[in-house]
């Protein structure tokens, strides 16, 4: 399906319009989508989805289609630019974007600033962007068109910090927001737009409804289905069932699903904060094999029976602890089905051949060599589909549909050079970063 944030603009637009009535408050770019710029098909031509089937009862739902970002963080990093420039067109204020990110999200949004340069719908002068991750993420930065001009990279800054968790740079980014939003509007005439809404990104997702009711319809005579999906926070997810519940609602032209799929989580052993209060249970007790050198377990089936660390990072990404969303998916799992799986490396790699031909059958080349993989999304997914079902966890007549929602190595998106970054230890660093950009 080519482009499909074009494709469904109406009904993009409407559940802009759902979610906004149903805030308390109005964000400070405003959710609704405003009628379609010249430029909007061009600017969102990268936003195609595919959506295979791989093996029996298993389809792969691509995602990661845009050759600049290669993550799912792109239909709603170009629909928040699109919001964004239409503000600017609006008002006359300039926008500043400012977002903490584990790297995916801070990558696309840089994607598709520099795509509203080159398609015109912003230009250098009116739009920026700061991009703040931790510096366990530097294996996760990308290069950009951004990064190419030594303008646009002071104007466009990447700030790496050194935090003692990864998450704290919500908290620094929170802070210089605080003490010199106003100032930089008085001052530049930037409005520093701070990203981190979840609605931002539920509204984009609700194409992976559309999507699914066009290219594989859910009938009264379909099998059980599960949706499956490497999650943090599972945005996602909330994004689909936002999605499915306009459909259900009634959009014109568009067929209602007869039912709503389950969702099944999958997840690292650092950061299994959505599968635990999915399943209501805490990650097991792993002992020590110190002949083998690795850590076992056998009370939950859920979990990785082998480890080499029962706090392992598969992927720096998948950084957030205690996601406020728990609550809302274990709603929706309680309704309609679904659950969940940690999975480790260590099955990765095991499963790797067979998770490697699964994505070739959808087209997507996956690397020979793990090593040379910075971004897991899909190799968790597919693993953690194909342990499910050696375990029984998932039911032999269960119909899967996979989120592809990421999957790059170095070959096939380029790493951010070193001496693009901009390194910061303080608030004061990082306000010093942010106001050169508005300056520059």
């Amino acid at each position: 399906m080519h482009n499909a944030l074009d494709r469904y603009f109406e009904e993009v637009r409407t559940a802009a319009r759902k979610v906004g009535a149903e805030r308390a408050t109005e964000p400070e770019i405003p959710l609704e989508l405003a009628e379609k710029h010249p430029a909007f098909a061009a600017f969102t031509e990268v936003t195609d989805i595919g959506l295979t089937q791989v093996e029996s009862r298993t389809h792969i739902l691509d995602l990661m289609r845009n050759p600049g970002a290669r993550t799912t963080k792109t239909m709603a990093s170009l629909l928040m630019i699109a919001r964004a420039a239409a503000h600017i067109r609006r008002t006359g204020e300039r926008v500043l974007l400012f977002t903490p990110t584990s790297g995916n999200k801070g990558t696309a949004l840089r994607d598709a600033v520099a795509r509203a340069y080159a398609t015109g719908l912003a230009s250098p002068d009116e739009l920026r962007i700061v991009m703040l991750a931790p510096d366990a993420s530097r294996s996760k930065l990308r290069d950009c068109a951004l990064a190419g001009d030594q303008t646009l990279r002071t104007a466009n800054p990447v700030v790496l910090a050194r935090v003692d968790q990864p998450a704290d740079v919500k908290l620094l980014s929170s802070e210089v927001v605080e003490r010199h939003a106003a100032e930089i509007l008085d001052t530049t005439g930037f409005r520093i737009w701070y990203t981190l809404d979840l609605d931002n990104y539920r509204i984009a997702d609700a194409t992976r409804a559309f999507a699914e009711a066009e290219l594989l319809p859910i009938t009264a005579d379909s099998a059980p289905r599960v949706h499956v999906h490497s999650v943090s926070s599972a945005f996602g997810l909330l994004g689909y069932h936002l999605g499915h519940r306009l459909l259900t609602e009634g959009l014109p032209g568009r067929t209602a699903p007869a039912r709503h799929p389950g969702f099944y989580l999958v997840q690292q052993l650092a950061t299994a904060d959505m599968v635990t209060s999915l399943l209501g249970m805490k990650v097991p007790d792993y002992e020590h094999d110190e002949a083998a050198g690795v850590w076992r377990q056998d009370a939950a089936p859920e979990f990785p029976a082998v480890t080499d660390n029962p706090k392992e990072v598969i992927d720096a990404t998948f950084y957030t602890k205690e996601p406020p969303t728990r609550a809302k998916i274990n709603e929706i799992v309680a309704h309609h089905g679904g659950g969940g799986i940690v999975v480790s490396r260590r099955e990765c790699l095991e499963r790797f051949d067979q998770v490697r031909a699964l994505a070739a059958n959808a087209g997507i080349a996956i690397t020979a060599d793990p090593t040379l993989i910075r971004e897991w999304s899909l190799v968790k997914a597919l693993t953690g589909v194909l342990v499910s079902r050696e375990r029984g966890l998932l039911a032999p007549d269960t119909e899967v549909v996979v989120h592809g929602s990421g999957y790059y190595s170095d070959e096939l998106l380029p790493a951010l050079r070193e001496e693009h970054l901009t390194r910061v230890d303080t608030v004061n660093d990082l306000a010093r970063a942010v106001l050169a950009a508005a300056h520059a």
